[in-house]
C-alpha cells in the first residue's frame, strides 16, 4: 500500500530537500521547533525528529505542502 507523496522517502531525504529549498532560518520560522533554530544540522535535527512523533509529523506535513514547489525546482 502506498502512503502517497511520502512513500519511499526517508526522513533524512525529506529534511534535506526542505533545507535545500527553505534553508534552516526559514524552515525554523515555518516549523517552530528548537532543533531547527539552535545550531541546526541535518544530523541533530534527525535525532530529535526520530524521537518526537509530533515534530516529525509537522516536517512531513510541510513537505507534502511544499512538494509542488520542489518539483518545479
Amino acid at each position: 500500500m502506498s502512503n502517497g507523496p511520502l512513500h519511499g522517502k526517508t526522513l533524512k531525504t525529506i529534511l534535506e530537500e526542505l533545507v535545500a529549498h527553505y534553508q534552516f532560518d526559514t524552515l525554523s520560522e515555518l516549523i517552530n521547533i528548537n532543533c531547527l533554530k539552535n545550531d541546526p544540522s541535518i544530523k541533530s535535527s534527525l535525532v530529535f525528529l526520530r524521537k518526537n512523533e509530533w515534530a516529525r509529523k509537522k516536517v512531513e506535513e510541510l513537505y507534502v505542502k511544499t512538494l509542488p514547489k520542489l518539483k518545479k525546482d
